[in-house]
């Protein structure tokens, strides 16, 4: 028995799904749908970015005495 793993995807199936997707939305529609993909990435990488120099920044700032020790004594 031939198991094949779920997440290969050979160019057939991106043809099948690509034409698909032109069926449902439209030739007119694409760019505009494209378009909203990028923005939307776009987006998400400038979120990435900002909460990455909040924790940088929050690792540069001096801590107070006692602030930030997980121990108890």
């Amino acid at each position: 028995m031939l198991i094949l793993p779920l997440g290969v995807i050979g160019p057939w199936q991106v043809v099948i799904i690509a034409f698909i997707i032109v069926l449902l939305f439209g030739g007119r529609k694409i760019p505009e749908l494209m378009k909203g993909v990028g923005k939307g990435v776009k987006s998400f990488k400038e979120g990435m970015n900002e909460i990455e120099d909040q924790v940088n920044q929050a690792d540069d700032t001096p801590k107070k005495d006692g602030e930030g020790d997980s121990k108890k004594e």
